[in-house]
């Protein structure tokens, strides 16, 4: 996939393109097939993998027009393949037998979606690893505290990459937590299991709805999704994806602007990495943008609607099958997800390669001298006051001034540590 307008995209691959939603969308009626041979509810297993690719993408998508979505046209083009010498036509007619499409869609977004996750916790570690190194290489980097845009009081860049830190490793932990909860739908038309229990009656097995449970259960096993009551107008899974999505943008974008910031020229504290061909200007030879950090501030402008879309048709989700909705959220969760990949591979990137001046940052702190001093010397004259049993030496250092820095730094990294030492 490519998109002239979202600069960086080529980055997210072929992650939640239209042909991983298709191989996903027959993963799903394939392991829905398994479960139902297993269970003794159909007769013949049948290999749909591979029946079905990138080269139908096209019909599918022009024909998804019919019926308000792709699932239709895939059924039919897999019944119309699957049947294999040997075998006779009504073997292939279990297909989707017991399922209905939001269903496919539901799990197969549900699928791409995990791919999406995975790739930004691998960059979210590699970020982590990253700023463990800033932190311990800056720890004693003395710069100007800036609040409001003004000189407030002195602090270490090492503190400041800690609170950068802090925030992947939070989203990092909620990433985790939301791709280890992703569910399965396969609910069947009103989400009742009703056709795979009646299938069961009819083959006299004893326990029906038990046998339906076992039947979705092993769906989800099979997926590697969470086993879960079915949720056609219950939409906390996708909202909880695309929360955790904004999160991540939330921080990105909030590192970005620090990063933008700190490089103006004027401060020059920070500066991108250098790469050939990076930063420049159509019509101004001497700039050097920083536009990774452009790229990410984006994302993070642009994802919170996206993920407020998603909120939105879940509180319009009606009846058993949601009408518009539901349809709302495709686009929107994987372009949300895709952009996300695009922006943490960027973030990554920025934080590998970040170029930190401390002869600069030190230089603009010690011009800010003695304002930027001017709450510690209002504190000792008022201890002076109370006949402080001791009286600090009169000094114009901003070193004198850092409070419990190195206890917030050690904090942080302590916490990173722990999260890198953890499976992923």
């Amino acid at each position: 996939m490519t998109d002239l307008l979202w600069p960086g995209d080529e980055r997210a691959g072929g992650l939640l393109s239209d042909a991983a939603v298709l191989a996903a969308m027959v993963q799903v009626e394939q392991a829905w097939l398994d479960a139902l041979v297993d269970a003794g509810l159909a007769p013949k297993a049948l290999d749909l993998v591979g029946l079905v690719g990138p080269d139908d993408v096209s019909a599918l998508a022009a024909g998804a027009e019919g019926g308000g979505n792709p699932v239709i046209g895939l059924v039919t083009l897999l019944r119309e393949r699957a049947v294999p010498p040997g075998a006779v036509e009504s073997d292939a007619s279990w297909i989707h037998r017991g399922l209905t499409s939001q269903d496919v869609v539901d799990t197969g977004l549900m699928l791409v979606v995990r791919d999406a996750l995975d790739r930004i916790t691998a960059d979210v570690r590699d970020q982590t690893a990253s700023l463990i190194g800033l932190v311990e290489a800056h720890r004693s980097t003395t710069m100007v505290g800036r609040t409001l845009t003004q000189h407030a009081g002195p602090t270490t860049f090492g503190l400041v990459a800690s609170g950068w830190l802090d925030g992947v490793v939070d989203a990092g932990e909620e990433i985790g937590r939301v791709r280890a909860s992703l569910p399965v739908q396969v609910g069947g038309a009103v989400g009742t299991l009703a056709a795979s229990t009646e299938l069961a009656r009819l083959a006299g097995l004893p326990d029906p709805e038990s046998t339906a449970a076992r039947v979705a259960q092993q769906t989800a096993g099979s997926l590697g999704l969470v086993a879960a009551r079915p949720w056609h107008v219950r939409r906390g899974p996708v909202t909880r994806v695309g929360d955790a999505l904004v999160a991540a943008t939330d921080v990105w974008g909030q590192i970005a602007t620090d990063v933008v910031t700190l490089s103006r020229p004027e401060i020059g504290e920070l500066a991108e990495p250098a790469k050939e061909g990076r930063g420049g200007s159509s019509t101004m030879p001497q700039k050097q943008n920083p536009v990774l950090s452009v790229l990410l501030r984006r994302a993070a402008l642009a994802a919170p609607p996206l993920a407020s879309l998603l909120h939105t048709a879940a509180s319009l989700a009606v009846d058993q099958r949601p009408d518009g909705s539901w349809h709302a959220e495709w686009d929107t969760l994987r372009t949300l997800a895709r952009r996300a990949v695009v922006a943490s591979s960027q973030a990554g990137e920025l934080l590998a390669g970040l170029r930190v001046d401390a002869e600069r940052m030190r230089a603009n702190l010690d011009a800010a001298r003695p304002g930027v001093l001017a709450e510690r010397d209002g504190i000792r004259r008022l201890a002076s006051g109370a006949s402080a049993t001791t009286t600090p030496a009169d000094d114009h250092t901003a070193d004198s001034y850092l409070g419990a820095t190195d206890l917030l730094v050690d904090t942080a990294l302590a916490r990173a540590r722990t999260f890198l030492e953890e499976p992923a």
